[in-house]
């Protein structure tokens, strides 16, 4: 029992020793790579930081735990062969992680060999968008910020300065590409975009420069985008500054690149040690800047690197070496091993060839996967910010800084984040990104300016601006082909036009060109159209501004209001004896008619046990209901009302009395002032519900509108030309021509001041004017209409018009307002709400009086009393005599319908009078009934005896 207990004791101890033993079987070396070109301004940089870091990290007690980090640095010389060579050579060393490569294009083929072999890459500065794909899972974006990010950022400085297209000077590479393309997607939503792309080989010489910035020079955009190495970007500058490209008006954004060479090149943070050769070639230039805040850990790197020339690539190299240090301690700390294991493609393709290549050196990282799990998961804080990567496999939270270039230092104008955009203040991290200061400080332009530029001239190729210009055949006053005229055109809109751009602070050369047969007025559609294609550079004319047109074009802010209006002809009034009955429609006579009637007979009823002037003969009863009645059509009753419920009958029919009255005025003043339509379209509803043919001008846009917006079908449209206007509506429908004609404001002006038997009906169904159109994102449209509103308000629009658009002899549309239909008659339906709120208060004032009727005779016959008539006791002697016939009897039910008219036909004084005389009848005789009893009994008494 006892030995069984030792061994017992021997396994536990054994069990726990093995789990120390294994942990501390740290390895005692861990070897990373690092791909970038040596002799460039990003690899100088980082090859000083990637070995301060390395340093740092093996003085780090607390950072590998006792594991030595060694790193072996290959040059891929700035070429994707020699870069993809020197990986290969770098993965036989059997590294666990690579820090790098430097350039986009090299990233992406190195990115197909650390998949394989499962060795995470961290590069620092490639910045291709396209690298974050799913497609290179081993892939991880040590750098705060890619291109998409700082593309955005120029967007963002784009459309704060209001510019709307942008020249990009690139390399042809797959960096530079990318980077273009990215800002191409970036300006989109701000409306903006690049009008010229102008890429440079590799290595270009400054005469292919130069000739390249000859072609900028000669486009419309004076905001240029640099986007290319800090090695070779500043030969760009060098070419602009020598073709005089670095003067006032021009606006220069370069890309975190040069704020890169810019720290490169001093040899100190101080800006006053930039060399002058340098900052004399970027004056002006707004530049980005990866963001670091200040922290000890910074100052600490700057103080031992103050001869390194550490810029932010640098910076992220070194958080690069760092991050994969912690990842691998922890990697180490979870007790796995640092292994690797043969390829079997690689091995069979090496066994199954003659070649020299030593494939079979490559080895795959084991543990791979649980590395690059340890370094997504990394979080911590490095120089350059916090180290955590996003979903993309990305740092998170890129801030820049906006820097502007201006004697021998740069100024910091701004930040940018993509939560806050631009700001003054740089973002808190902390906060959400949150920061309540919008926008840049002012900034120092080339030239010396601050000044905004206005970032576009005319091209300097010579060519003018193609003006389209319609070739009217009809109201020529407007725009058409004058031979006379130096330009070729004239007319209203050319006067306008010009008179606009001679408001312009800057010469617009330009030349007319017609378009249009001289047959027939030419399709204003299809001039946008050419405009939106880039055969004219603008269309100055009566030109329309619809939605379908501002889809492919811009418009200027309109110079002339406009809407469409449907024109009809008009007929002569005749002279009828019975005009007064129009007003009304038959069935609204008769019930108003009517209603007199019953109203009268009501107020009869509530009065005539009240009111003297209410009774008499039956025939003067009559006459008074009739004289009532009617009287109150002119509020000129002599019968006063009485009683309540009749005062308010009355006082509600009196308010119905006069709506009626009021609305029957103004139809008859109507009726007989105005003039009639010859058709029955007065307005849209009329125009869609029709179905007689409708006139357009040809050309317009009026027939589109009125299929896809009204459903009107085409087969109902007719294009006529204005000259046929007059002779179409004279027609008519039904013999060949139009019922009414849609066209727009100012040409029916026209129209009708010289055609005074045809008028407007109803109002503008659409609003809408004629502007200039100009290509999309062009800025000339934006700068003419400030000069149109200019013209608006110092009176020469007006003064043009007047010049031009000189009135007939009629007035015009104006006169459509008196225009109305025969038809337009008052009906019942626009009354009868009237009429049952005074049937309604008539029932209830009846109900309530004869309510109060059957209550007073019910006490009336209580009190004995009787109506007077044949029958009636008190009316007969006591006796029958005997010369005389009894009276005849009648059903009791008649008799009591016959007593009770007859009660209802006296006065109310008479029976409140008979009520009490029974009351005060029946008081008098309670005591003498008493008398009688005594007397009775006395005598019955006496008797007896």
């Amino acid at each position: 029992m006892a030995d069984l207990l030792l061994l017992l004791l021997r396994v536990l101890c054994l069990c726990s020793v093995v789990p120390l033993a294994v942990a501390a079987a740290r390895p005692g070396n861990v070897t990373i790579g690092a791909l970038f070109t040596f002799n460039s301004v990003i690899g100088r940089s980082a090859a000083a930081a990637i070995d301060l870091a390395v340093a740092d990290v093996n003085r780090d007690a607390a950072v590998l735990n006792g594991t030595r980090l060694s790193v072996v640095a290959q040059d891929t010389k700035c070429s994707g062969f020699v870069g993809t060579i020197q990986a290969l050579q770098l993965m036989e060393k059997k590294v666990v992680a690579v820090v790098g490569p430097q350039s986009s294009g090299i990233a992406h083929v190195v990115s197909h060999v650390v998949n394989e072999l499962h060795v995470p890459l961290l590069t620092f500065a490639a910045t291709d968008p396209a690298l974050a794909s799913s497609q290179y899972p081993y892939l991880l974006r040590a750098a705060r910020g890619d291109d998409a990010s700082q593309m955005a950022a120029v967007a963002d400085i784009v459309a704060f300065y209001g510019w709307r297209q942008v020249a990009a000077v690139y390399a042809d590479t797959d960096h530079g590409r990318g980077g273009v393309d990215a800002l191409g997607d970036a300006l989109e939503p701000h409306r903006a975009r690049i009008a010229l792309r102008a890429p440079f080989p590799p290595g270009a010489g400054s005469a292919a420069m130069a000739d390249l910035l000859v072609q900028v020079s000669l486009a419309e955009s004076r905001v240029i985008v640099v986007h290319v190495s800090p090695d070779s970007g500043l030969a760009v500058f060098s070419a602009a500054r020598s073709l005089g490209m670095m003067a006032a008006g021009y606006v220069w954004i370069a890309t975190d690149w040069l704020a890169a060479a810019i720290d490169s090149s001093s040899s100190s943070s101080h800006p006053a040690n930039h060399p002058k050769s340098t900052m004399g070639l970027i004056q002006g230039v707004l530049t980005l800047r990866r963001y670091s805040p200040d922290s000890p850990a910074k100052r600490a790197l700057a103080m031992a690197s103050r001869s390194k020339h550490l810029n932010a690539y640098g910076l992220a190299a070194y958080d690069s070496v760092w991050t994969a240090a912690r990842a691998i301690d922890a990697f180490l700390a979870d007790g796995l091993d640092v292994t690797f294991s043969d390829d079997p493609r690689l091995q069979a393709e090496q066994s199954g060839s003659n070649s020299t290549l030593r494939l079979g050196a490559l080895k795959v990282f084991d543990q791979g996967p649980r590395l690059l799990e340890k370094l997504l998961l990394s979080n911590s804080t490095g120089i350059t910010g916090a180290l955590r990567f996003g979903a993309d496999r990305s740092l998170v939270d890129p801030v820049y800084e906006v820097l502007n270039v201006g004697g021998t230092g740069v100024r910091r104008v701004g930040f940018w984040s993509n939560r806050t955009r631009l700001s003054l203040a740089a973002p808190d991290t902390k906060k959400n990104g949150s920061s309540s200061q919008q926008g840049l400080y002012s900034v120092i332009w080339p030239g010396e300016t601050t000044a905004t530029p206005r970032g576009w001239v005319f091209p300097n190729n010579g060519r003018p601006l193609r003006i389209g210009v319609p070739w009217r055949t009809t109201y020529r006053q407007f725009v058409s082909k004058d031979g006379t005229s130096p330009d070729g055109a004239s007319g209203y809109c050319v006067d306008v036009f010009k008179a606009a751009v001679s408001l312009l602070p800057y010469p617009v050369p330009f030349s007319f060109v017609l378009f249009g047969d001289g047959e027939k007025n030419p399709s204003y559609g299809d001039l946008v159209s050419k405009v939106a294609n880039d055969e004219f550079d603008a269309a100055v004319g009566d030109v329309s501004i619809v939605t379908n047109r501002t889809r492919v074009v811009d418009f200027t802010q309109p110079y002339v209001e406009s809407g469409l209006v449907i024109v009809s002809p008009v007929k002569e009034k005749n002279p009828n004896a019975w005009a007064f009955l129009k007003p009304f429609t038959g069935a609204m006579w008769a019930v108003t008619g009517a209603f007199f009637l019953f109203v009268g007979a009501v107020v009869w009823v509530l009065e005539h046990r009240f009111n003297p002037d209410f009774r008499g003969s039956p025939r003067k009863q009559l006459v008074t209901i009739f004289w009532f009645s009617f009287s109150t059509m002119f509020f000129a009753h002599r019968e006063n009302t009485v009683s309540t419920l009749g005062r308010m009958v009355l006082i509600i029919w009196l308010f119905v009395v006069l709506i009626i009255n009021s609305s029957y005025t103004a139809s008859l003043t109507s009726i007989l002032t105005v003039q009639q339509l010859s058709t029955g379209i007065q307005g849209l509803d009329g125009l869609i519900a029709s179905a007689e043919p409708i006139g357009y001008q040809v050309g317009s846009f009026a027939k589109s509108y009125m299929m896809e917006e009204l459903n009107v079908p085409e087969s109902r449209l007719k294009e006529l030309a204005i000259d046929d206007y007059a002779s179409s509506l004279q027609l008519g429908p039904h013999n060949g021509g139009v019922a009414a004609i849609v066209d727009e404001l100012p040409y029916v002006d026209l129209f009708l001041s010289t055609n005074c038997q045809f008028k407007t009906v109803g109002q503008e169904f659409t609003k809408s004017g004629w502007g200039f159109a100009f290509q999309r994102d062009s800025p000339l449209a934006v700068d003419l209409s400030t000069a149109i509103l200019t013209l608006s308000e110092n009176g020469d629009l007006q003064r043009i018009h007047d010049k031009w658009l000189n009135p007939g002899q009629c007035d015009g549309a104006t006169q459509g307002a008196d225009v109305t239909a025969a038809a337009d008659r008052l009906n019942l339906g626009s009354f009868w709400g009237l009429f049952l709120i005074s049937g309604v208060a008539c029932f209830l004032a009846l109900l309530v009086y004869f309510a109060r009727i059957l209550c007073q005779y019910g006490k009336y016959k209580l009190a004995g009393g009787e109506p007077p008539g044949e029958d009636d006791p008190s009316s007969s002697s006591s006796s029958v005599s005997p010369e005389r016939k009894p009276p005849v009897r009648r059903p009791e039910r008649l008799r009591s319908i016959r007593e009770l008219m007859t009660f209802v036909d006296m006065k109310e004084a008479e029976v409140k009078r008979a009520i009490r005389r029974k009351s005060s009848d029946d008081g008098r005789r309670q005591p003498d009934r008493s008398i009688a009893s005594s007397a009775g009994a006395s005598s019955f008494s006496v008797s007896t005896v």
